[in-house]
């Protein structure tokens, strides 16, 4: 990984001395690209350990192409990215792998011990409605819903994160869980029931007064007591400490209230999203290139890794909140962030990496997993991303 970190550093100075300002990423090429390197991949995971009923590809680690079963919260963001492919491209080939991939982790629309189902059926089936009208995978949205559902406490006003640790946590509920949400807004729509509707706006009210510290970075954990609904004690579990702000975490916010905005009209999440966004890019830690370190507050920055599915979830959350802000840099800024993304300082070579699209993300540091790594979720976002950057 030296290396790499060395060829970051340097790529990185090359790039902001060729340009101050934000390039247009050509779109066509980028997918061209990704579509060169999906294909790889396709032709690596036979060659992979599947041991286990691993069924997704997540990511390449210490020299190896690493895949998960289908109760992973990752395993939705693959099946996403065939369904991103034939969007753009209208390619049945995309459509006929999307739908194998797809349909590799339709069982988990039943799988009540995870509040991930929003990552993990909405990114895969959710795009699969979309883009096909297709009853099947209706049935499957609506069903997810159900699941997430059960995991929502009426005390808490929020659904159950974690069930695992319980001497550590009661009640932990975490910042990406504000990206499960969508799932329960989309059920609403397709069946009339307001139940889902009404869940997630209680979870999106109680993590907005609660995660949320004075400068409007986020905790990464906020532990409930299941029986009165107060806050027990606020944390981190993948950040630096308990009081910085990791990177992705401020990523999950930002497009979480985004989204919130959209579904529900609530001016409120419009200012937090706002808010949020500020943070980010005030920050004096963010570099040049705003592709941030894995966290704001790490004291060996700048001697430490970045995180790219940070900003790649970034630049598609700002895409769509310009939408909602008049005479804002949101698209500006998150043409910057394509740029950097879309340059050789972090996408992977061809046919290296398993097929990989970005190099450099951080998945877990303080576990010392995913360390400076491409990884499936910085690749779904930043081909959400790439999507979003052709809609006005």
């Amino acid at each position: 990984m030296r290396t790499r970190n060395y060829l970051l550093t340097t790529a990185v100075s090359l790039l902001t001395i060729a340009s101050a300002s934000a390039q247009k990423v050509d779109v066509k090429k980028q997918f061209a690209n990704a579509a060169n390197q999906v294909t790889y991949m396709l032709s690596q995971i036979p060659t992979a350990d599947t041991t286990g009923n691993k069924v997704s590809p997540r990511t390449f680690e210490n020299g190896k192409f690493k895949l998960v079963k289908s109760s992973d919260w990752t395993s939705g963001f693959f099946p996403g990215e065939l369904w991103f492919l034939y969007d753009y491209t209208r390619d049945p080939k995309w459509k006929q792998q999307a739908e194998i991939y797809t349909a590799k982790i339709q069982k988990e629309q039943y799988n009540k011990g995870t509040h991930d189902l929003g990552f993990m059926i909405n990114c895969s089936f959710g795009n699969a409605y979309r883009l096909t009208d297709n009853e099947a995978y209706k049935k499957v949205l609506i069903q997810a819903a159900k699941s997430l559902s059960t995991r929502f406490n009426p005390k808490t006003g929020v659904i159950r994160s974690w069930d695992h640790n319980a001497d550590q946590w009661k009640n932990p509920v975490i910042i990406d869980n504000m990206m499960n949400l969508e799932l329960l807004f989309k059920a609403t729509k397709l069946t009339g029931d307001s139940s889902f509707y009404k869940i997630a706006v209680s979870h999106a009210d109680h993590t907005l007064k609660n995660h949320f510290r004075a400068d409007y970075s986020s905790y990464h954990v906020v532990d409930y007591d299941p029986e009165t609904g107060a806050v027990i004690k606020k944390q981190t579990h993948q950040g630096y400490s308990d009081e910085s702000a990791w990177a992705r975490g401020q990523a999950w916010g930002l497009y979480g209230y985004t989204m919130c905005y959209r579904e529900t009209h609530d001016r409120k999440y419009l200012e937090q999203a706002q808010h949020i966004a500020k943070f980010i890019f005030s920050n004096p830690t963010m570099p040049k290139d705003l592709v941030p370190f894995w966290d704001y507050n790490d004291p060996q920055i700048p001697n430490i890794s970045r995180d790219a599915s940070a900003a790649a979830i970034t630049a598609s959350a700002l895409y769509e909140l310009s939408g909602y802000v008049k005479n804002s840099d949101y698209r500006e800024k998150a043409d910057k962030i394509l740029s950097s993304l879309s340059s050789s300082a972090y996408l992977t070579p061809p046919n290296q990496d398993a097929g990989f699209i970005l190099l450099h993300s951080t998945g877990h540091r303080p576990a010392k997993s995913e360390i400076d790594v491409p990884i499936n979720y910085a690749d779904y976002y930043y081909l959400e991303a790439l999507l979003r950057s052709t809609k006005r």
